[in-house]
Formats: structure tokens, C-alpha cells, sequence
């Protein structure tokens, strides 16, 4: 799970080579950064990104951030109702995955557990 603060200071301290880029999933932006850093450009490209992260909201952020996050999370279908049960146990299983492999904290894992098992 990526987070605001890290990408934050990847921007501030290395954003004229890109490196907030590669952290946030945009290889292809980053890799802009470093042919044209000799420029100047991408210093003043990640000097507005940084002050647009700062301002950012968390919310905002794991949205255009951390997606599989966010749809693990989101337990209400496109219809507006809970989720089937086969829906919210595959959600659980990869929410599962995520805390075993040290991508989301114990609390982050069982706020997201009772959200599921209150969509059903």
C-alpha cells in the first residue's frame, strides 16, 4: 500500500529525477523524468506535484493510489446493495493476503473485515 507521506518526501527530495513517479505506479512518467531532469522541467513539474500532494486528501489518494485497496474495500456492489456472499469471501481472502503479506496494518485489516461482513 502506497502512502501520501512517503510519496510526499520521494517528491520533495527526488522529484526532478521522477522517483515519486516509479513509487506511485507511473513508470512511464518517471522514466520522462529522468531523460529531460537536464532540463529543469521535471524540477518544476514536481515542485506543483509536491504542494498538489500536500493538499491532497487521504481519500483522494487511495483512490488514485492504491486501487486494489480500494476495491477490496469497497463491499457495496455497482447496484447499491450488499454483496453476495461469494463476492465478499473472495474480498476477504485478498484482504487477508494483503495483512499476511505486511501490506496493511491489523487495524487497517479488521476495519476493512467488519465493513465486509456488514455488507452482508
Amino acid at each position: 500500500m502506497r502512502t501520501k507521506s512517503t510519496a510526499i518526501i520521494l517528491c520533495f527530495f527526488g522529484g526532478w529525477l521522477g522517483i515519486h513517479k516509479f513509487y506511485l505506479g507511473q513508470n512511464v512518467a518517471g522514466i520522462l523524468y529522468l531523460l529531460f531532469f537536464w532540463t529543469c522541467i521535471p524540477s518544476l513539474i514536481a515542485f506543483v506535484e509536491f504542494f498538489v500532494l500536500v493538499l491532497m486528501s487521504d481519500t483522494e489518494f487511495n483512490t488514485n493510489y492504491n486501487q486494489l485497496i480500494a476495491s477490496t474495500s469497497g463491499a457495496v456492489s455497482a447496484k447499491g446493495g450488499a454483496v453476495s456472499a461469494k463476492d465478499a469471501t473472495s474480498a476477504l481472502a485478498d484482504l487477508k493476503g494483503l495483512f499476511d503479506s505486511g501490506i496493511i496494518t491489523a487495524e487497517e485489516y479488521e476495519e476493512k473485515r467488519q465493513n465486509l461482513l456488514k455488507s452482508l
